[in-house]
């Protein structure tokens, strides 16, 4: 495709793709220092090395690459941009006839192929990595899969039955297993407690020590037993779900997730916005290079190239900034999934247009 395109299109999609690839290696290179100091904090507890660290930071990095890349595209294509113009080139093609739909497209087909990097790495290599990461780090501090916000370990909800699992490391058996089952009536009927849980596919869970309260009107039974079996919905795969935000996690996963939360009648909207936003992502790239597109057309009396790169990292920190917050502030206010994924660009996407609107006319 690249060798189909006309030389002026193949200069300014390298000298893109030149400046993001440049951008991205400084962010990475200033993340990655600032998560292993973080991480070196947590060097000594228990087995934690800092070979436990470094291989921590290091499998993040696909996570910072697919959440840097828009930003990356931004500050990039504006330094690009600005170079060119400051040599004149810009101008020079411009008088050449080249209209700014024709330069936009041409950046939107760069933009198209990064968009495409960031789908790929977001669905291929993050979820793997990020959750391969968070088992090193478990397996070295002797910690739970997730705590989700109680000291009591996990919980997880399986149709009538609320489940407590006081252990749960990764590609291991569950430990300290509890589980609450209610009636139709929401009368708690019974608690199990079993003190191993292996599980066996595709929904059998075999339990070891087992102590059961039989709850019976106003009277109970216990029932004790050295082995049992427990049919759940939860699984392995399921609860190593959790070690992984739900940004993180894959199109399938976040699928899958939100159709076992629907199931048992549990909030899914955060679940459902990461979703939206794995769709939206990508695309933020091509609103980016929209964005940037008009500081190209500012010569050097309006302003350099450093005040540009300035206004460039504002840009993608204030994209940055409302791109987590609108996700939050719609998991908390139950807003639409599709308006709270697709708000940040959509505004990004309006100024861009503004400016280029206004840079036409002038």
């Amino acid at each position: 495709m690249i060798s189909r395109l006309n030389l002026y299109q193949r200069y300014l999609i390298r000298e893109t793709f030149a400046s993001v690839f440049l951008v991205l290696a400084a962010f990475l290179a200033l993340f990655a220092f600032f998560n292993f100091i973080d991480e070196l904090r947590t060097v000594g507890k228990a087995g934690y090395s800092v070979v436990h660290a470094a291989l921590f930071v290091a499998l993040s990095m696909p996570g910072l690459v697919y959440e840097l890349i828009p930003i990356a595209t931004l500050i990039g294509t504006l330094y690009a941009l600005s170079t060119l113009a400051r040599h004149s080139e810009i101008t020079v093609l411009r008088a050449s006839g080249l209209a700014t739909s024709d330069l936009l497209m041409t950046l939107f087909r760069a933009a198209l192929l990064l968009a495409l990097l960031t789908f790929l790495i977001g669905e291929a290599v993050v979820p793997f990595s990020e959750r391969l990461g968070k088992e090193i780090r478990a397996k070295a501090l002797s910690t739970v899969i997730a705590q989700s916000g109680f000291d009591s370990g996990l919980w997880v909800k399986d149709g009538r039955s609320f489940i407590n699992i006081r252990k749960a490391a990764p590609d291991a058996p569950l430990e300290g297993v509890r589980i609450y089952h209610f009636s139709q009536q929401n009368l708690l009927e019974s608690v199990t407690d079993a003190q191993r849980a292996d599980f066996e596919d595709p929904d059998l869970w075999r339990l070891s020590g087992v102590v059961k309260t039989v709850l019976e009107g106003d009277s109970s039974r216990v029932e004790s037993a050295q082995a049992g079996e427990w049919r759940s919905t939860v699984t392995p795969t399921l609860l190593a779900a959790l070690m992984v935000s739900p940004e993180r996690m894959s199109l399938l996963g976040l699928l899958n997730y939100t159709r076992h939360l629907t199931e048992n009648k549990q909030k899914t909207e955060r679940y459902e916005i990461a979703l939206w936003k794995k769709v939206v992502y990508p695309l933020a790239a091509l609103v980016m290079v929209a964005l940037a597109l008009p500081f190209g057309y500012s010569h050097n009396r309006v302003g350099g190239v450093s005040l540009k790169i300035f206004a460039g990292v504002m840009l993608g920190i204030l994209f940055y900034a409302l791109n987590g917050l609108s996700s939050n502030l719609g998991a908390i206010n139950s807003w639409s999934p599709v308006v709270s994924a697709t708000a940040p660009s959509a505004i990004f996407l309006l100024i861009a247009t503004g400016m280029l609107w206004w840079v036409e006319r002038r």
